[in-house]
């Protein structure tokens, strides 16, 4: 059974992750929720799992000219050194407040999109 959970969380994190929205949004509750994987653990594997994913997708997504390349140093400097820190960070912390901080990481975007999607249906 554990098998077709995997296969299920990872299709869907493809699929999300694919079209550039972040697949660790399903994989990481998947993985700590129905799977039992510690919070530290499922971290480590959506990061791991976005490598082929990026590199499939970027190539796809910049032959139909999607990507633009100005601004995009900027851009990468500041993620790579915070994305660093971040990592060093959640090392230290301990798993019941990495899952919290990422719970309302998850509510704040669902917020955040219903009230865009509230936004764009009103005009």
């Amino acid at each position: 059974m554990a098998f077709i959970v995997y296969m299920c969380a990872g299709f869907l994190s493809g699929l999300i992750g694919g079209m550039g929205m972040g697949g660790g949004t399903i994989m990481i509750p998947a993985l700590t929720i129905f799977l039992g994987v510690p919070q530290h653990e499922a971290q480590l594997t959506n990061l791991l799992s976005f490598l082929p994913m990026a590199a499939i997708s970027l190539p796809i997504h910049r032959r139909q000219g999607l990507i633009r390349a100005e601004g995009l140093l900027p851009l990468i400097i500041p993620a790579a050194i915070t994305s660093a820190l971040s990592a060093l960070l959640a090392l230290v912390l301990p798993s019941d407040i990495l899952k919290k901080l990422f719970g309302v990481f998850l509510i704040a975007l669902a917020v955040k999109t219903a009230l865009s999607s509230v936004g764009k249906n009103a005009q």
